[in-house]
């Protein structure tokens, strides 16, 4: 079985998450953003749904955060609160 690597993929994804939410910087947000859509596609081979899998990695750890990083230097990168 793939349990333990299950396991350690899913705290990875759990602590992206979390450190994205808790992060000031907006890059390092949408480089854990990143992190979490790959991690899910890492997630998603595992289960066997490589479709899935390939459409996350292709739009979430993909185009979605090109568009974040691009978007984040063209305004400020730090949160004002």
């Amino acid at each position: 079985m793939h349990w333990p690597i299950d396991i350690i993929v899913l705290t990875f994804v759990i602590f992206c998450a979390i450190a994205a939410l808790s992060v000031k910087d907006l890059l390092a947000t949408a480089i854990l953003f990143g992190a979490y859509s790959f991690l899910m596609c890492l997630l998603w081979t595992i289960m066997g749904a490589v479709d899935v899998a390939f459409t996350e990695a292709s739009v979430g750890a993909g185009v979605s955060t090109v568009f974040f990083v691009a978007a984040i230097f063209r305004t400020s990168r730090r949160a004002k609160d």
